[in-house]
């Protein structure tokens, strides 16, 4: 059984919380618990053993917390989530070998792409592939046509794995807290277009990944996992670039599995992580 909870904090949450679990017969085998004292937040993720009904203990537990609070016991298990790509493989094949083998902590429900390259390696791994072509029509209409194949799905979450398009803030809030991108850049360095060759230009002896959740602000969305690798002068950009693709996939697939697995708690537009 996994709980977690977000509120204000106040004085006694962890006693108050650990009493009901203690009269509901719970054993608490993980307990992790954060207060973010700027924001006067309150964040724990607790898994135990044996069972409860799910309804009532997060009632009982909402009765001892701030009117604020929110609460979710055993959510969801097995996340359902729709991939968006263009034509870069690199991410989309990680994700769905692990889907394959039972170890993504979710369901692929469909792969949706602006492009035609990917199809076939969707098939072979018997995914749906849809494509929603983005010439010869208005961004309004291509974000339209995603849209309604996204929500026939009814995913958890949709993952940009390696989707070049901008969303839009219409299309974000649609799926507010919901929408994971990978960054080929150690953000806030190098945001936008072409990060590898900005990269190169200024000289840096590190570069990285970041997985973040999508907001309106391009780029600038809370922070879910970040990696970088040192490199040298020798390294021109198509050297970076090849290099950074081994990182995505790493700090993709960390972040994946940290959503997934309920460890990832958003405030504002800041992140807390029990890994």
């Amino acid at each position: 059984m996994i709980i977690v909870i977000q509120s204000k904090d106040q004085i006694g949450l962890v006693a108050a919380i650990s009493g009901i679990m203690s009269r509901n017969g719970l054993n608490i085998v993980s307990l992790r618990e954060h207060v973010d004292k700027a924001e006067s937040r309150f964040f724990m993720r607790i898994e135990a053993e044996h069972e409860a009904d799910p309804s009532s203990l997060e009632n009982e537990i909402k009765a001892v917390l701030p009117s604020d609070a929110y609460v979710t016991v055993n959510p969801q298990p097995d996340k359902k989530v729709v991939l968006l790509v263009t034509k870069e493989y690199h991410c989309l094949a990680d994700i769905l070998v692990r889907n394959y083998f039972k170890t993504l902590g979710a369901t692929i429900q469909c792969v949706i792409g602006n492009y035609s390259n990917l199809e076939n390696i969707c098939t072979r791994f018997d995914v749906p592939f849809h494509l929603v072509s983005h010439e010869q029509t208005d961004k309004e209409a291509f974000e339209k046509n995603i849209a309604g194949i996204v929500e026939r799905y009814t995913p958890d979450y949709i993952v940009l794995a390696k989707f070049m398009r901008i969303l839009s803030p219409a299309f974000v809030a649609r799926f507010p807290t919901r929408i994971i991108n990978i960054h080929h850049s150690f953000l806030p360095a190098f945001a936008g277009a072409h990060p590898y060759k900005q990269a190169f230009e200024r000289g840096v002896k590190l570069i990285g990944a970041t997985s973040h959740f999508v907001t309106d602000e391009l780029d600038e969305g809370p922070i879910i996992a970040q990696q970088v690798i040192p490199v040298n002068h020798s390294y021109t950009a198509a050297d970076m670039m090849k290099a950074g693709k081994e990182i995505e996939v790493s700090v993709l697939a960390k972040a994946l599995s940290l959503v997934f697995s309920d460890r990832v708690f958003v405030y504002r537009n800041k992140t807390v992580v029990f890994e």
